[in-house]
């Protein structure tokens, strides 16, 4: 289907819009599983256990088959070994346990049945350490190794070939050449682990902070959503746990004490319990980090990423602290400043230098608030009539079908976890192809997870004839499909997986008196960026499940999306959706957005500096430790957020509530600085595209160079096929810092980090 031109985009997108509330009822998904079939490919929709039991019998079934499938690779004839028959054959074991998982792992973080998310909790834990067990199958290392040492291995293509250095490489790291009674250990360490890490997480799901304030307390915020939680005569209710809720007071709140309480609630979040269990974390990664031969566990996470080692990760955020150095104090002294005004104290003293002498963390998003409502004239709150969720989806749906190609559609599915839980499918817009499923779970909820992330289901994989039936099995579709042989000759593989992912977000429900959600701007950033991964999970044509859609190195995963965060920010984009709900021909002026990207550089170095923290604080916890000595997380932490970021109360302990530490991402945060980096380098080619943001052939560029191959080619070569040349950090500087470099930006790369092969 040919693209049509840009400029009737807003018209045909109106009618897009009436089109769908004329026809509230979306097809059956089967109707896409047909299509796909005829392309020959597999669309699935997944089966979710909807009791302790089925999940209980589906994890024990699963683990069974899984090791059956690792007897089989094992108890071959060295002799005869092939690539099929080894590290295929573990591809196939590896993807079906995937499948399992990721959909127990989805129930653990979304169900609203307590009874269910905890035995999805036991279930995960049960499959983890299955997994750190089944690393340590030496009669299936000495299959791999048996192929590995054949003639036939010189034959591998370049996809075959990088499969099996990974799998060696994963054997090594589990610590396979190690002697068996070191490596005995090294399991058992590594098994105490995985159960450590999901009761961090689980912890913090299950934090549950109600707040009780006076309406004077809460000067300041919106008076709808004072209204929604009102609890009493002059009590107001709010949950410090959901974010959203968290966000608008301690952005919106004038008095500093509201700010600084809710802050405190918030930063000592299942403190009591994950700050003695993380610190029991560190002391197991680091033990298993020495034993495997690191010199810490930071080095060990980093080894198969860009950066390759902590060593170099910490050096890229240590010269971004320096150069936001001068721009971090001069935003520091304009916040402090303004407190003195609030406090009725102008002229107060501003210790030059000491940027901290006045401000604190607990107010550093509440001015940087302020700059943009008194310097600028933007109102966050006001701003939000111009995003009514239903608006933004299908803007944002309309936007990346013109850029990738694509067509997004509406469908239903048999099972819902919540009644208001979306499902759509993504189709080729040339050929009708159905590329992928994926599934919205918008609204906040009593245990479920309280961020926002992209949640894998199933990922895309080639599937050989005998995967076909172990996965239909897995999945439970009842769909029939169609032999290889009745797709088209452009299909990348002979029956193609094609990937199920969801969204799990947490932005503001509508209204109770029917008002639609209203997202902020910041929210519709969000949005944009995890519908990032969600697109790069589903657009994938990588023939195994390791190297499918969003399976690249951590510190490259986030760049995609990071990426498309600079849609919400165009006004040629925005003009396609943000309007006033309640009177949809007004959109956001030029001169207003033009001034929202002011009020972005003029306090991007204090955002980023706290990013900056975090990295620090996570790669230093996770650095070299002499073996044995304790660890004081709160201690080392909250000394690192006090110099690189705004001043804290030492009181607080952010890192109990910090998810990314304790559920696999530790020793991995620098990776959004780092991708954010190549981020505005490859934003680049968009800004010189002939059509902006919304330019057909540049999407397309990105869809075939980054998001097709996934990690089955080193993504260095991939970010340089779709620039075109070496990347470079000076993008992002200029663009979201407002910095301009003084070193040479030829010599630098996006990730701060030097190039050669990428090996996961």
């Amino acid at each position: 289907m040919k693209m049509r031109p840009f400029l009737l985009l807003p018209l045909l997108l109106a009618t897009t819009l009436a089109a769908h509330a004329a026809d509230p009822t979306p097809p059956p998904v089967s109707v896409f599983q047909e299509k796909a079939a005829k392309f020959g490919a597999r669309l699935t929709v997944p089966h979710f256990e909807q009791t302790p039991a089925e999940i209980d019998a589906a994890v024990t079934r699963g683990i069974a088959e899984a090791n059956a499938g690792l007897d089989r690779v094992g108890k071959q004839d060295l002799s005869k070994v092939t690539f099929d028959s080894t590290v295929g054959a573990l591809d196939n074991v590896q993807y079906r346990v995937g499948l399992l998982s990721n959909r127990i792992f989805l129930i653990q973080q979304t169900s609203p049945d307590k009874a269910l998310r905890d035995a999805a909790e036991g279930a995960v834990v049960k499959l983890q350490q299955w997994g750190v067990g089944a690393e340590y199958r030496e009669d299936v290392y000495k299959a791999v190794q048996a192929f590995d040492g054949r003639p036939q291995k010189e034959s591998l293509k370049p996809e075959e070939a990088r499969l099996l250095e990974f799998t060696l490489r994963d054997f090594r790291r589990a610590g396979l050449p190690l002697p068996p009674d070191q490596r005995a250990e090294v399991e058992r360490l590594r098994k105490e682990l995985t159960a450590a890490q999901t009761d961090f997480q689980a912890n913090i799901n299950a934090s549950v902070v109600p707040m009780v304030c006076t309406r004077a307390e809460l000067d300041g915020l919106p008076e709808d959503f004072l209204a929604a939680r009102k609890t009493g005569d002059d009590q107001y209710t709010i949950q410090v746990n959901e974010a959203y809720q968290y966000s608008l007071v301690i952005e919106n709140a004038r008095r500093e004490d509201t700010r600084h309480r809710f802050y405190f609630a918030r930063e000592n979040m299942a403190r009591d319990k994950n700050v003695p269990l993380f610190n029991h974390l560190l002391e197991l990664r680091n033990t298993i980090a020495l034993k495997l031969g690191y010199k810490s566990w930071g080095d060990y996470q980093i080894e198969n990423k860009m950066a390759r080692t902590g060593a170099e990760a910490e050096r890229f955020v240590d010269e971004l602290i320096a150069g936001t150095k001068p721009k971090f104090f001069a935003e520091c002294v304009e916040m402090q400043t303004r407190k003195a005004y609030d406090l009725d104290q102008p002229g107060a003293s501003i210790q030059i230098g000491d940027p901290h002498s006045a401000i604190h963390v607990w107010d550093g998003r509440y001015y940087v608030n302020q700059i943009k409502k008194t310097r600028f004239n933007i109102d966050t709150e006001a701003l939000r009539v111009y995003f009514p969720m239903p608006r933004v989806l299908d803007g944002m749906f309309r936007v990346y079908e013109k850029d990738f190609g694509l067509k997004i559609t509406p469908v239903e599915v048999p099972y819902k976890w919540v009644p208001d839980l979306q499902s759509f499918v993504v189709s080729d817009a040339a050929t009708d192809e159905p590329m992928g499923l994926f599934y919205l779970d918008m609204f906040p909820r009593e245990g479920k997870f309280n961020h926002f992330a992209e949640f894998g289901i199933v990922d895309g994989k080639a599937l050989d004839e005998e995967m076909v039936n172990r996965v239909k099995s897995d999945l439970q579709s009842e769909r029939t499909l169609a032999d290889a042989s009745e797709g088209p000759a452009r299909r990348p593989h002979p029956l193609y997986q094609r990937p199920v992912v969801c969204l799990v977000c947490n932005f503001p429900p509508p209204g109770k008196d029917g008002t639609p959600s209203l997202m902020t701007h910041d929210e519709v950033t969000t949005i944009f960026h995890e519908f990032g991964h969600a697109l790069h999970a589903m657009l994938t044509r990588s023939r195994f499940g390791r190297f499918a859609g969003t399976n690249v190195p951590g510190d490259f995963v986030e760049a995609p999306s990071q990426m498309l965060e600079n849609w919400a920010w165009d006004k040629t984009v925005l003009d396609t959706f943000a309007a006033d709900y309640r009177d949809p021909s007004k959109k956001i002026p030029a001169e207003v957005l033009g001034k929202m990207r002011e009020a972005r550089l003029a306090t991007a170095a204090v955002y980023y500096r706290g990013q900056l923290a975090y990295s620090k604080l996570d790669l230093v916890l996770h650095g070299a430790h002499p073996p044995g000595e304790p660890y004081d997380c709160v201690k080392v932490s909250n000394a690192i957020l006090d110099t690189v970021s705004l001043p804290i109360d030492p009181g607080t302990a952010l890192v109990a509530g910090f998810g990314h530490l304790g559920s696999g991402y530790e020793a991995g945060y620098y990776g959004y600085m780092w991708a954010e980096a190549i981020a505005a380098d490859m934003a680049t080619v968009f800004r010189n595209a002939p059509g902006g943001f919304m330019d057909h052939d540049a999407g397309m560029k990105l869809r075939t160079e980054i998001y097709q191959p996934g990690d089955s080619r080193p993504v260095a070569d991939s970010i340089e096929k779709f620039l075109g040349r070496k990347r470079s950090i000076e993008p992002f500087l200029s663009n979201n810092l407002g910095i301009k470099p003084t070193a040479d930006p030829a010599k630098k790369t996006g990730g701060g980090g030097p190039e050669g092969p990428d090996v996961k």
